[in-house]
């Protein structure tokens, strides 16, 4: 398993490649709009998840989850959306009939994924953005900056593990999710999507009810390094899940995975994290 920093370290090689290639080619500008897998999208070179989406291969068994998960009608919550990455994906499978809501702190990659909404015009009536941090509490915000770009090009103070750079989170308000479901009055809840770097115990800290009651299938990262700097742990999140009667299975294959905390720690070393599926089987 690659830690993240070898994979922007690889990363950055490619986009170097790539750049300078279009620079001789006569184009010098690292922003281009692009058309992959029918959606559009506005993307920096020198950014790590851009250039994924560029080459295609951004997190292609996540993208394959949420299609055996994300059907047609579907409600889905895309908790970390960054730039749109997944939100776009999640919008054309859950059809017209479908929703997603999608929640993004940081103010850089919010401007982004607006941006992204906005060149699929056809998506944007199934899509819900909201610049928000989804907490334990309705109380501010927990950090004034939350890792969201992972620049591929020398740029100023990054993460010495994962090597993302934190951007601010001026604009973002925070919610319980418990609350935000009753509030937006939604009835159910197929799938979660969440990426958010160590702020999971967060999240499923205020959503007891949307776990026991909804028991939607989640699609998320684990990197007990990140929970560890957030003042969480794995254990903290385990039990947050297996509480309600989740369980852990491989993202690629749907086989079960441990729900031991030993057993799962021993599978993510340091510095690197592991996408699974929870669900309630």
């Amino acid at each position: 398993m690659l830690s993240t920093k070898t994979k922007i370290r690889i990363a950055m090689g490619l986009s170097k490649t790539v750049r300078l290639a279009r620079r001789l080619g006569g184009t010098a500008n690292d922003i281009v709009e692009v058309t992959r897998d029918g959606l559009r999208w506005s993307l920096d070179l020198s950014e790590g998840i851009d250039f994924a989406l560029y080459l295609g291969v951004f997190e292609r068994s996540t993208v394959a989850a949420c299609e055996r998960y994300a059907n047609a009608g579907a409600t889905v919550l895309d908790i970390g959306a960054n730039i749109g990455a997944h939100t776009l994906q999640l919008a054309k499978l859950v059809g017209a009939t479908g929703h997603v809501y999608a929640f993004e702190p940081t103010d850089y990659a919010f401007r982004k994924l607006q941006m992204n909404l906005e060149l699929n015009p056809g998506l944007v009536s199934r899509v819900t953005t909201e610049q928000a941090f989804l907490g334990d509490s309705a109380a501010t915000i927990p950090t004034a900056e939350i890792y969201s770009s992972w620049p591929l090009e020398a740029s100023g103070p990054v993460h010495n593990k994962h090597l993302g750079r934190a951007e601010s989170t001026a604009h973002a308000r925070t919610f319980r999710l418990d609350d935000y479901i009753k509030s937006r009055d939604i009835k159910h809840i197929d799938v979660v999507k969440m990426d958010v770097d160590g702020f999971e115990c967060h999240v499923l800290g205020g959503a007891n009810n949307m776990l026991t009651r909804l028991k939607p299938v989640i699609v998320m990262e684990l990197a007990p390094y990140v929970l560890i700097e957030r003042g969480r742990t794995l254990d903290e999140l385990v039990a947050l899940l297996t509480v309600p009667g989740y369980r852990f299975f491989r993202l690629e294959d749907g086989s079960p995975l441990p729900n031991s905390v030993a057993e799962l720690a021993r599978l993510v070393p340091d510095g690197a994290s592991m996408n699974v599926i929870a669900k309630v089987p």
